[in-house]
């Protein structure tokens, strides 16, 4: 009878563990582990936005025989953008200088010096972007020769990424919940939780923003803000 009920344990434990060891449905993974008795899951939090902010970098590259020379008439040019940027309605404090840059020019031997290059580039924050198109159009016809951009993004980013951790969070713990009860126990405390918050704001479908067939047209769309989080539970 002894021998007969210890085999009886061992099976039911055997049965404990092979349901521990059941993976969690599609993005989490679930690890049982009997010393501890704590079962470790994995959560994922998704939050869409749409984009509300737009930045761009504006550039002004001007050659002349002189450092001095190229470097004056670049400096011309840039204060004509900045002014029609301010003039398409951009505030001061959202116009920064990223670059002010002169460089030699060479004869096609490369062993003369035959003038000089001056680049300056500035950076711009749009907090409308409806205005985008307007605002690129403004400083290609003041004179800026580079344009780069747009980077998008939501002027309430920390408030989405809070929200994507609390879903990934409540994922982890529905996650839990599923694999502690299909092994026939419950979760006690949280014991450790891990953030995972490399995930960029991740675009996804656009949606046309600019009003004029004139102007370039730039794309809001919506962005898909991400968190990935793994919790340790106590396993009762």
């Amino acid at each position: 009878m002894k021998l007969r009920y210890l085999a009886m344990l061992a099976a039911v434990a055997l049965a404990v563990a092979a349901l521990a060891a059941v993976g969690r449905p599609e993005a989490a993974t679930g690890e049982v582990d009997e010393t501890d008795r704590t079962l470790t899951v994995s959560g994922t939090g998704f939050v869409s936005s749409v984009p509300d902010r737009v930045a761009f970098s504006f550039g002004v590259g001007t050659q002349a025989k002189t450092a001095v020379q190229a470097l004056g008439a670049n400096s011309a040019v840039m204060r004509k953008v900045i002014a029609a940027l301010k003039a398409a309605g951009i505030a001061a404090e959202d116009i920064q200088t990223e670059q002010v840059s002169i460089s030699p020019r060479y004869d096609k031997d490369g062993n003369e010096i035959v003038g000089y290059q001056a680049s300056n580039s500035v950076g711009v924050m749009l907090r409308r972007l409806a205005r985008a198109g307007a605002v690129i159009d403004a400083a290609a016809g003041a004179g800026a020769t580079q344009v780069y951009g747009p980077s998008l993004s939501a002027s309430n980013q920390g408030v989405l990424a809070r929200q994507a951790l609390r879903d990934a969070i409540a994922d982890a713990r529905a996650n839990a919940d599923a694999i502690a009860g299909a092994a026939g126990a419950t979760l006690g405390r949280v014991l450790t939780v891990n953030v995972d918050d490399s995930t960029p704001p991740v675009p996804q479908r656009a949606k046309a923003s600019a009003d004029s067939s004139e102007e370039p047209p730039v794309e809001g769309g919506t962005q898909v803000v991400e968190a990935t989080v793994t919790v340790t539970y106590e396993l009762r």
